[in-house]
């Protein structure tokens, strides 16, 4: 069995200083934990993980996003950023965006079954002015992915900032349009699923409600369950024998996202 773990930290320092890292790694004890939104370099956070591999890809802005790769077991090679004739073919750079690959949102790592990608999609900002934006990432990543899967399967983790449905958060109605819940996002997201990518928790759970990975920390929301699922495992149609179980862990705090988790058995 592979316990892989994910999980936006919105600020790994942050969580530390709550005391709710070590926890979250006693209690669920991950093979593979996958990071988002880490807003630190390698050495800024005081990570005291003796038993794993530590693999950082951070913005060159301080403060800002970044993704890291903790494992037990050593990758066949551990790749950060975009290709870059995929950014180049995509249109990733200019109107005022520089490199992606700037900004730490993707690495990946190879394993003996699978490639395991972490993601940290850019938000499209309520003025939505990251939707071009948008509409240019989603099919690289989605590119990504794909060239990743005629070497082996691929599972990527992360923060996508999309609720794909209208299950997939708490007042669809209000928020239709929205950031995170606009057309072209969802749109984006469909993507994946047509290319044969699995959700592996809505595979899971189809019909499961209430069940979200990210609230506002405004008016209570989180309390009140009033939240979005935006945080996804996704993996290859051909590793669907190989899950045993996809889960949200809410009572897990220390950020606005919650960690999410997917067992393999091999």
């Amino acid at each position: 069995m592979v316990k892989l773990y994910s999980w936006n930290v919105n600020g790994l320092r942050a969580v530390i200083r709550k005391d709710a890292f070590q926890p979250f790694i006693a209690e669920c004890n991950p093979d593979i934990l996958c990071l988002q939104e880490t807003k630190a370099k390698q050495g800024q956070a005081e990570v005291d993980l003796p038993d794993y591999r530590e693999y950082w890809f951070s913005a060159v802005k301080p403060g800002y996003s970044g993704t890291a790769i903790f494992t037990r077991t050593e990758p066949i090679q551990v790749v950060n950023g975009l290709p870059a004739d995929i950014i180049e073919q995509y249109a990733l750079t200019g109107d005022g965006y520089g490199n992606p690959n700037d900004e730490g949102r993707v690495m990946a790592a190879e394993f003996d079954r699978f490639w395991l990608a972490t993601v940290y999609t850019p938000n499209a900002k309520d003025d939505l002015s990251r939707i071009p934006l948008r509409q240019s990432w989603d099919p690289a990543f989605l590119a990504y992915m794909l060239r990743l899967e005629q070497q082996k399967p691929v599972v990527f983790c992360g923060d996508l900032n999309v609720a794909h449905t209208e299950i997939d958060l708490a007042r669809p109605k209000p928020n239709m349009g929205k950031k995170g819940f606009t057309i072209e996002e969802r749109t984006g997201f469909q993507a994946f699923v047509d290319a044969g990518l699995i959700d592996t928790f809505r595979t899971l759970h189809p019909d499961r409600t209430d069940a979200y990975t990210w609230w506002s920390q405004m008016a209570n929301a989180r309390a009140r369950n009033v939240g979005w699922r935006i945080d996804y495992f996704l993996t290859s149609t051909s590793l669907r024998p190989n899950i045993v179980s996809a889960d949200i862990h809410a009572n897990i705090m220390g950020s606005d996202h919650c960690p999410i988790s997917l067992d393999l058995q091999f």
